[in-house]
């Protein structure tokens, strides 16, 4: 798999997000399976693993994935990029610096290591960035993270944290069908050196081609039942998306995930998705979209009928 750039961190051009071996998609599968999981993904080329210490089952606790991911990479440390996230609540936050680091030190002795590559607030709440990104950049300057970056954040938080301590990456919510960041947030991440790491790049399995109206999703923990895109109502109105792309995907014999990521990556050179996935086989799957390569061609035919379907639901930024 070729390789992209998160500033001056080298990551694979598809990474993997492990979200689901925690919460999020219904019942989570054993420990085991998890680790081969995010191994294999490892042994395909995927050099990029994001994680948070929130992740965990109904998030009651703290840590559960990263101890996961810690295990799964243990022995691969010095070949793999890991990005973790913290969350800081509440309105007074004290010494910022020692608040974060507090959460840094639980997330690398979770994840067996002594430092993490990329270092996320993983929403803004009420915390002041400037003061935070300052924090970031004496823990940088500590070696104990790499980078550090911000998840669903507007262009104007962006600029206020890139002025104190340059940014590795932005995490947002992007897709076919979740298309603000093109405005604003990814070509000032592209003038600025910023790489920017879609989540959900896959709309939560609606480009798959495999949800349809009768689809049923798991009543515990399964974020599915709450996706704008993926009402009853919304899922029929986005079936012509959907076709679209499983008639693209025929010709190029692929499938209408691996379009939807192929799209992504031919269209910006700064952009990196992690799908995330608790399916081994559909793990793979995500990971070979990187062999999906578009012509010129292809790309604007793809753009121009992505273009003139209209989109029903929708979750930006101000969405979990």
């Amino acid at each position: 798999m070729k390789n992209r750039m998160l500033r001056d961190i080298e990551v694979s051009e598809v990474g993997m997000g492990c979200m689901a071996f925690s919460h999020g998609y219904g019942k989570i599968p054993d420990e085991k399976y998890s680790i081969e999981a995010i191994r294999d993904a490892y042994d395909h080329g995927c050099t990029f693993f994001d994680t948070a210490e929130v992740y965990s089952p109904n998030l009651s606790g703290i840590g559960h994935n990263e101890l996961i991911v810690g295990k799964a990479l243990n022995d691969h440390r010095d070949n793999v990029v890991i990005a973790t996230k913290l969350m800081l609540h509440g309105f007074g936050f004290g010494d910022m610096y020692h608040n974060i680091r507090k959460h840094l030190e639980g997330s690398l002795e979770r994840l067996q290591t002594d430092h993490v590559d990329v270092y996320y607030l993983h929403r803004m709440n009420a915390v002041p960035v400037e003061k935070v990104a300052e924090a970031m950049g004496r823990l940088i300057n500590e070696g104990l993270i790499r980078g550090w970056g911000l998840s669903q954040v507007d262009v104007d938080v962006i600029d206020r944290a890139q002025q104190v301590t340059p940014l590795a990456a932005i995490q947002n919510i992007y897709s076919m069908v979740e298309r603000d960041s093109e405005e604003e947030i990814i070509p000032y991440c592209m003038e600025n050196n910023i790489g920017f790491v879609p989540f959900s790049p896959i709309a939560s399995g609606l480009l798959s081609g495999k949800i349809t109206p009768q689809t049923q999703f798991e009543k515990h923990d399964d974020v599915r039942n709450w996706v704008p895109q993926l009402s009853k109502a919304n899922i029929v109105g986005n079936q012509p998306i959907v076709e679209m792309l499983k008639d693209f995907a025929a010709k190029k014999e692929a499938t209408p995930a691996q379009i939807s990521l192929a799209w992504m990556l031919h269209k910006y050179p700064n952009v990196v998705p992690i799908p995330g996935s608790k399916n081994k086989g559909r793990i793979i799957e995500n990971l070979d979209s990187a062999n999906v390569i578009l012509t010129d061609e292809e790309f604007d035919a793809l753009e121009k009928s992505l273009n003139s379907l209209k989109v029903y639901g929708h979750r930006g930024l101000g969405g979990f």
